[in-house]
């Protein structure tokens, strides 16, 4: 018989990446025996994982900075939909053309909800990042019924004191669902030559003003210059193309990847 902590210790360095054999190794313990642990022991722990949100003292995220690039994430290309017993499905949908993105999407889904399960589903062109907790809605309060455009979308005071200490990684989450990078040119003449001349340029868009206002006063807070692009449709589009600008998107959020 292994006591409590020798368990714990044992499943601890297995989840460091360690291998089941070189653990037995180590520690003197059966590779039967710490499999077990994992399906005994693991899911009570994650069970009794309580929601920051529903506590009598409600508390921020564990991973603050995680949550502030989900949140970005959700805004732009996420839903919450109800599903049987409580339980609600969080859906992030992304182009099936940036595996990295998708993989720090899921990375960002598990830090907010550590105890549920995340999967993937393949759709022609896409990949949707789902996610199952009875607690979406209590994390992510924007969620009601309809469309984002079609309802006000405000942040907590809570969500807003986490944008304002992880102001970019809520920029990044918002670029990497709906908006990019794109490399402009035009032709200039040049010692009565005409070249060629290209710079880049991010652009974020979207149907709702609330979501868009969201991603302007925070592009204001760090400093980036700004402008919305003239346009017939419903959806509005904001340019960022000054160099020092870019510059600093380009710093704190990149290409997508």
């Amino acid at each position: 018989m292994h006591d409590m902590g020798t368990r714990k210790r044992a499943l601890a360095l297995v989840a460091q990446g360690r291998s089941l054999n070189s653990v037995s190794k180590e520690m003197g313990v059966s590779r039967y025996a710490i499999r077990s642990w994992q399906t005994r022991i693991e899911p009570i722990k994650r069970a009794g994982m309580p929601c920051p949100r529903c506590q009598d003292v409600p508390t921020l995220p564990e991973e603050p900075a995680a949550y502030a690039y989900l949140l970005g994430l959700y805004l732009g290309d996420g839903c919450i939909s109800a599903h049987r017993k409580g339980v609600y499905f969080m859906r992030i949908t992304l182009d099936s053309g940036w595996p990295g993105i998708i993989d720090e999407c899921e990375t960002a889904l598990r830090a907010a909800r550590p105890d549920n399960s995340v999967f993937r589903v393949q759709r022609q062109g896409c990949v949707a990042v789902t996610s199952t907790s009875k607690h979406w809605p209590c994390l992510f309060p924007q969620h009601g019924p309809g469309m984002k455009h079609t309802r006000t979308i405000a942040l907590e005071p809570w969500q807003q004191a986490i944008v304002g200490d992880h102001p970019w990684e809520f920029i990044r989450g918002l670029i990497h669902s709906d908006g990019c990078r794109v490399t402009n040119w035009t032709t200039r003449v040049i010692a009565g030559e005409r070249k060629r001349y290209e710079y880049p340029r991010y652009f974020f868009t979207n149907t709702s003003t609330h979501i868009i206002h969201l991603f302007t006063d925070t592009l204001d807070r760090v400093g980036v210059e700004w402008k919305p692009l003239n346009q017939s449709r419903a959806a509005v589009t904001v340019s960022v193309a000054r160099k020092a600008s870019v510059a600093l998107m380009d710093l704190h959020v990149g290409p997508k990847y």
